[in-house]
């Protein structure tokens, strides 16, 4: 193992790594404790929620678990040196197995228990940031900055990019000697430099004990879930497939039934619209964002109740958020099934029959197993399906995302790296989709395969995204894998042996591996169809088509006469050279336009 200490340049004094290091280890001990458990009570204030949280670790190794109880939510999760773990918000405990998440435990493991302190430095590579700075990369670990008072040597804050992109910065003040050595008593978190994300704890109490096995900080074993099924241990449920989106009945409370998303890359979520239905309050204002780079806000709730046709959720804490409105989907979403659902059934997605089934898990039998087609392993990243794959010949880890529409979505880190520009010059930059963060505008082109496991799968169409910020901005994972590509297949979901299983389906959906033939991106209006953005260079372009146009008509088909999903579906199978006739509205005045299809994105 090596230590890597590089100096900065030229400071007012002369500093360097070690020195800093050096300075922080006097300032902050006493008589050390160089063994023992330390437990740190908070109380805690934030984001529109109040509670208390723990933080216990072994002061040699940083072990640790971390719990929380704000406001209707109980969370917490850990690291016992082999394994990540979080507890979600039904109560689950999942495994954090992919390298980028144990490399996070690893960071904060190496920090708690202030192993840069060690002559070694825990063969840590240590760069210097001007003169009070340093940035630490852990053996194993997640790379992050910290940053130190030069007046007292203490350490002042933490800033480290974490899941999806996110940063996450933590300030500590307030430091007030506690069992031999100087402990923060207060500590405040930004998310992503955003000032309403501000979190804040003020220490109340503080001990040290004897030190515990590491085993005490592994995941513990989940209690029984509230789920249920009929006494068949199975029930089936139609669904409908609307921009590529497996949207299902469900009754929440005993009132519905309502339209919910089905998502993996997502959580259980409650709308705002549905709550104020059925006079649910909510509480808190957390920072939420997803494939596009703005950022908005969640709450959270608690539901009695969520009935899919028979699998049955109860005594539920639920995001509140409004993460698709009408105008994105062409309907008002009641919520979604994400992490919290799929976790308590096997799951089988049947995009040929738009049927969705859920399965005890003890009653999945070896035959079942064998019929769902091709197996293969996944590792979980925060609350996604994470699995290895292959991308035109380069080695690739894919998010499993049923609640995308699209079919793969590289993100920039890997695309950087991989210089995937230069091999696709026959691309073209449009939006392609439309999420919590607003739209997603990577540059498009038509690959020659992605291979999920073992299986190949040709000719996707991919977005290599160009996101500076959100969750194609992250170095943790490589590509998304949306329902434009899992609707070949019947996919099925075992979260509790962490395995996805592909079969293909009979016929697949005639849109499959399509792009948009126009270059409009279309959102419902009150007066029709809204045109949110104009590719370049694009059909809709030489037709003079613009942003802010309202479209009434399509060929003399009143928008109004169906539904969003469908005219999106048919610009993507426009023919080829056969015009459309495409009336509007440009600032109260009627307009028409003879807009003529062509292939944006070669076979």
């Amino acid at each position: 193992m090596h230590t890597f200490l590089v100096a900065a340049a030229t400071c007012l004094t002369a500093t360097s790594p070690a020195a800093l290091l050096d300075a922080n280890h006097a300032a902050m001990s006493g008589p050390p404790t160089t063994s023992g458990t330390a437990t740190l009570e908070w109380t805690y204030k934030g984001q529109g929620l109040e509670g208390r949280t723990r933080s216990t670790f072994d002061l040699t190794t940083g072990y640790y678990i971390d719990e929380a109880a704000i406001g209707p939510i109980k969370e917490a999760n850990g690291f016992d040196g082999r394994l990540a773990w979080m507890r979600d918000l039904s109560g689950a405990y999942v495994p954090q197995a992919s390298k980028s998440k144990q490399a996070v435990a690893i960071s904060q493991s190496y920090r708690n228990a202030n192993i840069w302190w060690r002559a070694d430095r825990g063969g840590a590579r240590i760069e210097q940031m001007d003169c009070d700075g340093l940035r630490v990369t852990p053996s194993g670990g997640n790379s992050f900055e910290a940053w130190f008072d030069p007046k007292t040597h203490l350490l002042a804050r933490v800033r480290e990019i974490e899941s999806f992109g996110t940063t996450m910065e933590t300030r500590y003040a307030n430091y007030q000697r506690r069992a031999g050595r100087m402990v923060a008593t207060r500590i405040e978190t930004i998310t992503s430099d955003t000032a309403s994300s501000l979190e804040t704890m003020h220490l109340s109490g503080f001990t040290v004990s004897p030190q515990r096995p590491a085993a005490a900080y592994a995941q513990p074993a989940t209690a029984a879930l509230n789920g249920s099924l009929p006494s068949a241990g199975r029930v089936t449920v139609p669904f409908q497939l609307l921009n590529n989106h497996v949207i299902i009945d469900v009754q929440v409370n005993g009132h519905g039934p309502f339209p919910f998303l089905v998502d993996t890359g997502g959580h259980d979520i409650v709308t705002p619209a549905t709550l104020r239905a059925l006079s649910i309050s909510s509480a808190g204002d957390s920072p939420s964002g997803g494939g596009g780079e703005k950022m908005t806000t969640s709450g959270y709730a608690h539901v009695d109740q969520l009935n899919a046709g028979g699998a049955v959720l109860t005594d539920q804490v639920v995001l509140a958020l409004d993460f698709s409105p009408p105008d994105v989907e062409g309907l008002q979403l009641g919520g979604m099934l994400g992490l919290e659902f799929l976790e308590r059934f096997v799951v089988r997605i049947d995009y040929g029959l738009q049927t969705m089934t859920m399965i005890d898990p003890r009653r999945f039998t070896m035959e079942e197993q064998r019929d769902a087609g091709i197996a293969i392993p996944f590792t979980f990243y925060e609350h996604m399906p994470q699995v290895d794959g292959v991308f035109d010949g380069r080695p690739a880890r894919f998010n499993i995302d049923t609640g995308s529409r699209s079919d793969v979505t590289l993100t920039r880190p890997f695309v950087e790296q991989a210089d995937l520009r230069r091999s696709y010059p026959d691309g073209i930059t449009a939006t392609e989709g439309w999420g919590v963060g607003g739209p997603t505008r990577p540059y498009v082109v038509r690959a020659a395969s992605v291979t999920l496991g073992s299986v190949v799968v040709p000719k996707p169409i991919a977005g290599l995204s160009e996101s500076r910020r959100g969750a194609f901005s992250d170095a943790n994972y490589d590509g998304n894998i949306g329902s434009g590509i899992l609707k070949r297949y019947a996919v099925t979901f075992d979260y509790s042996q962490q395995l996805m299983y592909l079969e293909p389906v009979a016929q697949p959906d005639a849109d499959t591996a399509q792009f948009d033939r126009t270059g409009l991106w279309l959102n419902l209006a009150d007066a029709g169809l809204e045109v949110m953005d104009v590719t370049p260079g694009s059909p809709a372009v030489e037709a003079g088509l613009r942003i802010g146009d309202i479209v009434i008509a399509i060929d003399g088909k009143p928008v109004k006469t169906d539904s969003l999903s469908n005219f999106r579906r048919q610009l993507k199978l426009a023919p080829v050279g056969r015009p459309l006739n495409i009336a509007y509205r440009r600032a109260n005045a009627a307009g028409s336009a003879v807009l003529v299809p062509r292939k944006l994105i070669p076979d």
